[in-house]
């Protein structure tokens, strides 16, 4: 599919409505069934899906509807993992997990949520997956060695997984690593492990990393400095950051450092319910602008809209998509 120039995309989640919130946690109660809540979630996820295109968003997800978490969806997946289902009680609480013994690789079962995105939209879609680096501080580890073992077999039975996507069509690939900025530390073998995870994926991928989005609120503050110059080895093709709560200094870093990625402009902030008018997200496009060229640009939020209303969400993205229109009129697009 042909995209606009400066693409529109969300990062992944869309907003969570309270009366899904209270199915998922009947269903923890053992008040609904797993049939009944399959058919919710897909009746949520076909809702998210035509609110994006509504709203004209260019790259769609599903919305993550059928994610709990962005950790519980994937660490209850991999064979290997071991997980207490009583330590949940809330939908939105983490499974207590543990690994007591070497990782198979084995499918995650991802394909059929690409499957049903790709079969009920016509846009370009995307499909996001969090990274073994954020898995591996979610799961306890009585078997490898270090956390960096344990993140790299996560990591192999991933690539598997996007292969499997790969060759299901699955053109657009994202992995999100937030508690990149809660360990900066860790960088230099996180980017190894990523390496690992992407190798010989035929796809444009993406690596989001933000500040955390729990309960709407960010888990850590600071730049995006630590991520340079290590960063650059990432073979990705996309970086996406949060630039609008955090106002845009950091866009200097691509100034100051040759980057290879295109570069995915957090321009909506999602931690208030305030909605951007077209004009500051088109102003907040133009100081991206002022240091990359359009071409290796991507709009989006700062993060997921899982936890704002889906009134606000939905406006945030009709502004994010009318203040994009706005500047691609002044680049003659």
């Amino acid at each position: 599919m042909t995209l606009p120039i400066l693409p529109t995309t969300v990062v992944g989640s869309y907003s969570m409505p309270g009366w899904l919130e209270r199915l998922k946690t009947e269903y923890f109660a053992r008040r609904i069934s797993r049939h009944d809540l399959d058919e919710i979630h897909d009746t949520a996820v076909k809702a998210d899906i035509k609110d994006q295109e509504v709203a004209g968003i260019d790259i769609i997800t599903d919305g993550e509807a059928r994610r709990d978490n962005m950790v519980d969806y994937f660490v209850e997946r991999f064979p290997g993992v071991q997980i207490d289902r009583s330590s949940k009680k809330f939908y939105y609480d983490f499974y207590d997990s543990v690994v007591q013994g070497r990782l198979p690789m084995a499918s995650l079962g991802l394909v059929a949520d690409f499957k049903f995105l790709r079969g009920n939209t016509d846009r370009e879609v995307k499909i996001c997956i969090t990274g073994p680096h954020c898995l591996s501080k979610r799961i306890r580890n009585l078997y490898y060695p270090s956390e960096e073992a344990l993140a790299m077999d996560l990591a192999r039975v991933i690539n598997l997984e996007m292969k499997e996507l790969v060759k299901a069509g699955a053109t657009n690939i994202q992995i999100d690593e937030p508690y990149f900025s809660g360990f900066p530390e860790d960088l230099p073998w996180a980017i190894k492990v990523l390496n690992c995870m992407v190798e010989g994926v035929n796809a444009s991928v993406g690596l989001h990393i933000c500040y955390g989005n729990r309960y709407g609120k960010p888990s850590w503050e600071g730049s995006y400095r630590y991520l340079f110059p290590t960063v650059l080895n990432a073979r990705v093709q996309k970086l996406t950051l949060e630039f609008a709560r955090r106002g845009g200094e950091d866009l200097d870093l691509f100034k100051e450092f040759e980057t290879p990625f295109q570069l995915g402009v957090g321009v909506i902030d999602v931690k208030t319910h305030d909605v951007e008018t077209p004009d500051i997200v088109a102003e907040r496009i133009r100081k991206a602008l002022d240091i990359v060229p359009p071409e290796r640009i991507f709009v989006l939020p700062d993060c997921g809209l899982f936890h704002l209303p889906r009134d606000v969400a939905f406006a945030k993205l009709k502004s994010m998509v009318e203040g994009t229109k706005v500047v691609r009129a002044e680049l003659g697009q």
